[in-house]
């Protein structure tokens, strides 16, 4: 026997009531009574009834879907802002499909492409380390389908954006180490043609000039990726160097991590000969001995707050929040690897 879908007339003709009653009985609308819309339900659940839910979506010109790209899921930071997205969203009637841009360019233009032809009620971004401009979003905006931003975020045109402030945040790393009697403080760095990485090297030199200490050229170094493997490499330029520095600020939690390990192995004390602070708050970094003084860069609450602006774009329509500029306090969390007695 053929299998065959079940519809709302077929509801209608089985309980006697009109498939406009039907309707409003599953989207538990007001003026249907609850009695009704039990009978409704049951049946409902009896025969197998699937609402159709490309139906509903032309009729109410919303798919309830968010479309995110993200560089790269293995990345815990990401992981984390997309748990947020999810949670607000499911919250909220909403479902996500998340895209993967592996921080290449060619693919993030060809996603960028995929979600103009696709029924997506809006779309969540973080750029990719490659992206230097954002022409390929343009057209997503021109659509008029809502747009946000967040942590790498563009410069050459208007769009709603949440991030935190990074030249704060290194700023208050540099300066426990300063606080903690670190006198030659490195820095490793991520690509300078992320926004993110440029504000957390000026950060860092901003603390270093404000207590009158020299910024030496040759403790910044810089990365890729900011890779584990890339830490191991720093770790071993700055045991090569004759300049040594007593403290260094790692622009993320795996170069931080990799340093301790190859200091350790080199018989380095952490703290005690060279304090160390990462960033983001890794769970690494609370199982490395000693346990990782970092930055918590909220990233799960910048997933829901992104959410929370898309949605409120998406539902209000409303002009006046096209170009708005969300940032999140972040936490400098102090523990044993910049701790000094």
């Amino acid at each position: 026997m053929k299998n065959t879908r079940i519809t709302l007339k077929d509801l209608a003709k089985d309980l006697n009531l009109s498939a406009s009653t039907i309707s409003r009985a599953l989207g538990n609308h007001p003026a249907i009574s609850a009695s009704t819309k039990k009978r409704v339900q049951k049946k409902a659940e009896e025969l197998g009834f699937v609402p159709n839910s490309i139906a509903s979506s032309f009729r109410k010109k919303r798919t309830q879907t968010i479309g995110v790209i993200v560089p790269r899921i293995d990345i815990h930071f990401h992981s984390l802002v997309i748990s947020g997205i999810e949670e607000f969203a499911y919250n909220n009637g909403y479902n996500v499909t998340i895209f993967q841009s592996k921080d290449l360019l060619k693919r993030e233009k060809e996603i960028a492409k995929t979600l103009q032809n696709k029924m997506l009620d809006g779309v969540i971004v973080c750029l990719g380390i490659e992206t230097k401009s954002c022409d390929h979003f343009k057209k997503i905006n021109k659509l008029g389908i809502p747009l946000v931003f967040y942590d790498r975020v563009p410069t050459d045109f208007d769009a709603n954006k949440i991030v935190i402030n990074d030249f704060e945040s290194a700023y208050l790393a540099t300066e426990h180490l300063i606080k903690n009697g670190c006198k030659q403080i490195g820095h490793i760095s991520g690509s300078q043609t992320t926004n993110i990485f440029k504000a957390r090297l000026e950060g860092y030199k901003a603390a270093l000039k404000k207590y009158n200490l020299p910024i030496e050229e040759s403790l910044i170094l810089f990365t890729n990726s900011l890779s584990y493997e890339e830490g191991v490499q720093c770790a071993e330029t700055y045991l090569k160097s004759s300049l040594k520095p007593d403290g260094i600020f790692c622009a993320n939690d795996y170069t931080a991590v990799s340093v301790i390990q190859v200091f350790r192995k080199a018989e380095i004390k952490i703290p005690e000969d060279v304090a160390i602070v990462g960033f983001s708050n890794y769970p690494i970094s609370k199982i490395i001995e000693p346990h990782l003084t970092t930055i918590n860069d909220r990233a799960f609450q910048m997933g829901e707050a992104a959410t929370k602006l898309l949605i409120r774009q998406i539902e209000e329509k409303d002009d006046s929040i096209t170009s708005e500029t969300i940032t999140l306090k972040t936490e400098l969390i102090i523990r044993e690897s910049s701790t000094r007695s």
